[in-house]
């Protein structure tokens, strides 16, 4: 299955290539992955992302292919993970596999011993771009 196209605010690249460069980004084991995805994302400016695309700090529905759940939550930093109800980090393979894809479509993502699964995004329901917080 090829990969959806992704899209990423120079913002979030910026302090994500400045996260992955740091003593946490080095040793987290889906490096490789999201850099990756970094590298073949088309960089927009906030004030043009799209409005239904995951950005970071973006409230999203989503489901995972394989078993039928749903879930909502909040894709943060690593740092703010602990702090912000129902987050899940960049560095969790579901918030790496749900950055930049928009609504409607699906990635297959590897999981820690093998196998993979397949995030769909549901629904954008807050996302910072289209709130007007190009800074956040």
């Amino acid at each position: 299955m090829s990969k959806p196209p992704i899209t990423v605010s120079s913002l979030d690249l910026e302090r994500l290539e400045t996260l992955l460069e740091s003593a946490d980004g080095a040793s987290f084991p889906g490096r490789p992955q999201l850099q990756a995805e970094l590298d073949r994302a088309e960089i927009v400016e906030p004030a043009d992302m799209p409005p239904n695309v995951v950005s970071m700090n973006s409230t999203v529905k989503f489901s995972i292919q394989e078993t039928g759940k749903e879930f909502c939550l909040t894709l943060v930093y690593p740092r703010d993970a602990g702090s912000t109800p129902n987050a899940i980090s960049i560095f969790a393979p579901v918030g790496s596999a749900l950055l930049g894809l928009s609504v409607g479509t699906e990635l297959a993502w590897p999981v820690p011993g093998g196998g993979s699964m397949t995030v769909r995004v549901a629904e954008v329901v807050y996302q910072p771009e289209r709130a007007g917080e190009l800074h956040r």
